[in-house]
């Protein structure tokens, strides 16, 4: 009997309480924060509630103009300059952090791109994977001893949509590589099942080698962002454009709510490594944050360790050597 509650006394101390949001977060003073992509959006979101709970937050921007914009509202935050579609840029960015005296308790890999018009990047990736997952799979390896307690990716729903053909070692490079026909929402899909796939892996390989950190993963379910009018945007359909923005307007819940689950993933105390936390109403598209779990395919481990391996080749970023930038 004894052993049995204290076995619900375990698990309910796990589960995130029902209606939780930014005020049950405490007090944050001495802690430190690195977000990708903080200059709108989840990442702004973030960025600013951490920062008002007393954390010292850094931002890393594309856009140093936008930057500077997020600095006069948030001014004690800190900004790095990084851009994902570029490995060089990812190296300097990481080289900085490297360099830095104090270590940053938790990195939210929040940074992305949405259902874009085939593009490449400064590598030759497709642009969806090469800034999703490869830019941070390069950036989370070149900084991981400088992570003391969590490495959080922001994945989506979209993940559900995702494949990389076989599985093979040719497929997940051809997807890497945008080969074949190309649809905008697929290959965002696979995107973000990569970012659930290097959870698992950290995971796996943060306990074999002892790694300080523990990673998670969380989706803001349907939130009102600007990628939803990014994608339009290049592809130069402005009617697309508005009418996504109008329907967000209508159906999906904001952006400060999508950045919950994000915070519970950041801050929430009583968490095990490899942990999914989402939206808990309307199929997870709106709502508080709960735990949850993603699609069988999140968890393949040959799948996993398939991707991990075409990751290191492409980026030349090998975690278990990555000691310096």
């Amino acid at each position: 009997m004894k052993l049995d509650n204290e076995k619900k006394s375990y698990l309910s101390n796990l589960a995130i309480p029902q209606g939780w949001n930014e005020s049950n977060i405490a007090d944050l003073s001495g802690k430190r924060y690195l977000i990708t992509g903080g200059t709108s959006g989840l990442g702004f979101q973030a960025a600013k509630v951490l920062s008002s709970k007393g954390a010292d937050v850094t931002i890393t921007a594309r856009d140093l103009k936008k930057a500077e914009i997020v600095k006069s509202r948030i001014p004690k935050i800190n900004i790095i300059e990084m851009d994902l579609t570029d490995l060089a840029s990812v190296r300097s960015a990481a080289k900085t952090v490297v360099n830095e005296p104090l270590k940053y308790d938790v990195v939210i890999l929040n940074a992305g791109v949405m259902a874009t018009p085939y593009t490449s990047t400064k590598d030759g990736f497709e642009l969806q994977m090469g800034t999703n997952h490869l830019g941070h799979f390069a950036f989370a390896g070149l900084i991981k001893d400088r992570i003391s307690s969590r490495l959080v990716s922001v994945s989506s729903q979209a993940h559900r949509m995702g494949a990389f053909g076989s599985g093979s070692l040719d497929d997940i490079r051809d997807r890497c590589f945008g080969v074949g026909k190309y649809s905008p929402w697929a290959a965002y899909g696979a995107s973000k099942l990569a970012n659930l796939l290097f959870t698992a892996e950290v995971e796996r390989r943060r306990i074999a080698n002892g790694w300080a950190f523990m990673p998670l993963a969380a989706h803001p379910g349907w939130a009102a962002t600007n990628l939803f009018s990014v994608g339009p945007a290049m592809a130069g359909k402005k009617l697309e454009g508005k009418l996504n923005e109008f329907v967000n307007s209508k159906f999906a819940q904001s952006a400060q709510m999508g950045t919950l689950p994000i915070l519970a993933a950041a801050t929430f105390p009583h968490l095990i490594g490899s942990s999914y936390i989402g939206p808990n109403r309307a199929f997870e598209m709106r709502g508080t944050p709960k735990l949850t779990r993603a699609r069988a395919l999140a968890y393949d481990q040959t799948l996993a360790a398939n991707l991990w391996a075409v990751s290191e080749e492409l980026t030349q970023v090998t975690w278990e050597n990555s000691t310096h930038a």
